[in-house]
């Protein structure tokens, strides 16, 4: 029996592509793992020394829990103050985590019209969303997930060169970021395929209403409501055949597995 189950293998073969919101998953779990984990680890030892010194001190021993009481309770509070800063940014990630997963999964309704879609696309020190590779053309896509206030109508107004949410100018930090990840891309298909294509880089706020201007539409970027993508991909002119979406595709996908398979840093 031993040696049957020794002999048997995973009928896996290679690393899977990647999901939506991968990228924020393993960065909330190094966040709980690592670090908010330490934290409260710390912290119970110190209450566990002062508990035992306070024993001593009930059964007339010598020392005394004063100092490694007072020293627990330091510990206790910058614990929860380091504690308390990583629970925020863990509720940040989670939200986009949420917003990722949404607009995936709206996203993998393309495939049924024949468009190659993919998630979190990972190189040194960023990612990238998705990416929706299809005869209208190449879309990356990033996902931004804003909470909302309460009690009012939440508009972000494009005019093509700046976004301004809800009030807050967020210039054209969103809009670099969007072209510098659409850059990357085009290099990555043009090194494995030898051809240069274009990419249309795509900005989604999931539950926000858009309000752009005339500039906007002029504008290589578009931001929308997720629910608008579809008919935007659609006014496209055709630019691909079958052929070419599978050969770009094909060569995304190839890189997605190769650097799964590297060893993690």
């Amino acid at each position: 029996m031993c040696k049957q189950l020794m002999n048997k293998k995973s009928p896996i073969i290679g690393k899977t592509l990647r999901h939506y919101g991968q990228s924020l998953d393993e960065r909330i779990d190094a966040l709980i793992n690592q670090k908010a984990l330490s934290y409260f680890i710390v912290t119970a030892i110190c209450f566990i020394l002062a508990g035992l010194e306070w024993l001593r001190y009930y059964r007339e021993s010598p020392p005394s829990p004063g100092t490694m009481t007072f020293f627990a309770v330091i510990v206790a509070c910058v614990s929860f103050y380091k504690v308390r800063k990583i629970l925020q940014e863990i509720r940040n990630l989670r939200q986009g985590r949420e917003g990722e997963r949404a607009v995936g999964q709206y996203l993998e309704s393309f495939r049924e019209q024949g468009c190659k879609v993919f998630h979190d696309i990972v190189d040194e020190g960023f990612n990238i969303d998705h990416v929706v590779i299809s005869k209208k053309g190449i879309f990356l896509i990033e996902t931004k997930t804003y909470s909302k206030p309460e009690g009012k109508k939440s508009t972000i107004c494009y005019n093509g060169r700046s976004l301004i949410i809800d009030g807050y100018n967020d210039n054209d930090r969103i809009l670099n970021q969007v072209r510098a990840a659409s850059n990357w891309l085009k290099n990555l298909i043009k090194e494995t395929t030898g051809k240069e294509y274009s990419i249309r880089p795509v900005v989604v706020f999931p539950g926000w209403f858009i309000e752009p201007n005339k500039k906007a539409t002029t504008s290589d970027v578009w931001v929308l409501n997720p629910k608008a993508l579809p008919a935007f991909i659609d006014n496209q002119k055709t630019i691909f055949s079958g052929e070419e979406v599978g050969l770009i595709s094909y060569h995304v996908s190839r890189y997605v597995r190769v650097k799964e398979a590297e060893p993690k840093k």
